[in-house]
């Protein structure tokens, strides 16, 4: 685990942001942790930026996971020889650098001297400071026109993931995805009521399915509404799920991989008696803060949700762990960090849910089977494997009308979402979620 950046008690001004930048990459790129994990191990040291700055780390580094082939591709070019392996900070200067220089409204002075001063202030990788010099002006001076003539979309997807997109969903979408996937998405909200005037007070818009867009600008806990519990954060696509189960009023419905809670919410304040499982104490503890701020209730249980028994339940709602390939948009390190044998192992945690969940519903009660994942094997073949040796349950086909969007609807009746639907002549608005959703009734 890397330890948390100190930041100097007179530093340089954008040096502390990009120091933290670096430790960041390094976590991810070097030891396999999450995005998340590493922003949320550098919380103390973020705290203590201002605002711009906080926004900044964010952007630097996930600018770099996003456009990570390209950089590479681009500043190995620039180099006579690699950087020696171990000298790790030296290499993730050179990637910030880059990413400023070629796809950041960052003067390339400030880029080049910045990032020299961050090699340097790191005693094992100062002595490239000369180097990371040199190869960064070449950058900005050459950079532009290297770009121009490079297949970005192909090197910023790694190539088993560029091909089994390509294969499933054919070349002209594979490349779609891959050019949703290098824009920053909107904030999408889950309103509790009336999206129209939330819209008009957040300067967003709503979208076909109910939520509300924006462009946000600063931390989301300074938005209007949030202290009082009027909304919170949910992919557009991602609030699609529960909504299938109809209307829950009244209903004990079992939210199963509860954590965060967004689809939890959803039903709660749709009137059902929601019962959230999920094995994981610290994700559980959010979803018990979230609800506070909500004001909503939830009966909430710590348990695997592959073994636990309850119920049974009118409704199930089973959002499975997977490769979440469709959320590459939101978090960047998934490419880099996900491969062929995590998948694997999830399918078959997957198959051991399904099972339960079935055993777990009333007869002609609804399982909603969902995972944001674009991979067929956590999708569209899961459900068809369970349809295949499980006669307990039956599919019940999902509607246009119930996801906002016909070219949702697959040809068996199933929900799929990919990051490159809803385009928008404005990019900031376009996209949502990669998502499969199936609807199963208990017979």
């Amino acid at each position: 685990m890397a330890e948390p950046v100190r930041p100097d008690p007179a530093p340089v001004p954008g040096l502390p942001a990009r120091q933290i930048a670096a430790a960041v990459l390094e976590g991810v790129l070097r030891r396999s942790r999450s995005f998340d994990d590493e922003l949320e191990q550098q919380s103390a040291a973020l705290q203590a930026l201002e605002e711009r700055d906080r926004a900044l780390v964010r952007m630097l580094a996930a600018t770099v996971l996003r456009r990570l082939g390209t950089l590479k591709h681009i500043t190995s070019a620039m180099l006579k020889s690699p950087l020696p392996p171990e000298i790790a900070r030296a290499d993730t200067a050179l990637l910030l650098g880059a990413a400023q220089i070629l796809f950041m409204d960052v003067p390339d002075h400030a880029a080049v001297d910045l990032s020299v001063r961050l090699v340097q202030a790191e005693k094992h990788a100062a002595r490239y400071a000369g180097l990371i010099n040199a190869v960064l002006r070449r950058i900005a001076r050459e950079g532009k026109a290297a770009l121009a003539n490079l297949d970005t979309l192909s090197l910023d997807t790694p190539p088993w993931l560029m091909s089994r997109w390509t294969n499933h969903y054919g070349e002209t979408t594979a490349r779609a995805i891959a050019s949703a996937n290098a824009s920053e998405p909107a904030l999408d909200l889950t309103v509790k009521s009336d999206p129209e005037n939330w819209a008009q007070r957040l300067g967003g818009r709503v979208l076909p399915n109910g939520s509300v867009r924006l462009i946000a600008h600063g931390p989301v806990t300074a938005l209007s509404g949030f202290d009082e519990g009027a909304w919170w954060v949910q992919d557009a696509a991602a609030s699609l799920p529960a909504r299938l189960l109809g209307d829950v009023t009244g209903k004990s419905v079992a939210d199963l991989c509860a954590a965060p809670g967004g689809k939890s919410a959803q039903l709660a304040n749709a009137g059902a008696h929601v019962i959230a499982v999920d094995r994981s104490a610290p994700r559980l503890r959010r979803l018990t803060e979230n609800f506070a701020r909500l004001g909503l209730q939830a009966e909430i249980v710590a348990a695997d949700a592959a073994t636990w028994k309850g119920g049974p339940f009118d409704a199930i709602l089973l959002d499975a762990p997977c490769m979440a390939t469709g959320t590459i948009r939101r978090h960047p390190d998934i490419p880099w960090l996900k491969g062929e044998k995590d998948r694997e192992k999830l399918t078959a945690l997957q198959r051991r849910l399904l099972e339960n969940a079935v055993s777990l519903l009333k007869p002609g009660g609804i399982l909603v089977y969902c995972t944001c994942s674009l991979e067929p094997e956590e999708g569209e073949n899961a459900i068809a494997e369970l349809l295949g040796r499980d006669n307990r349950v039956r599919r019940k086909p999902i509607e246009a009308l119930e996801v906002s969007g016909a070219e949702f609807i697959t040809g068996a009746g199933d929900m799929r979402t990919l990051p490159c639907h809803w385009p928008d002549a404005d990019s900031r608005f376009s996209g949502l979620d990669g998502f499969y959703a199936a609807r199963l009734v208990r017979q």
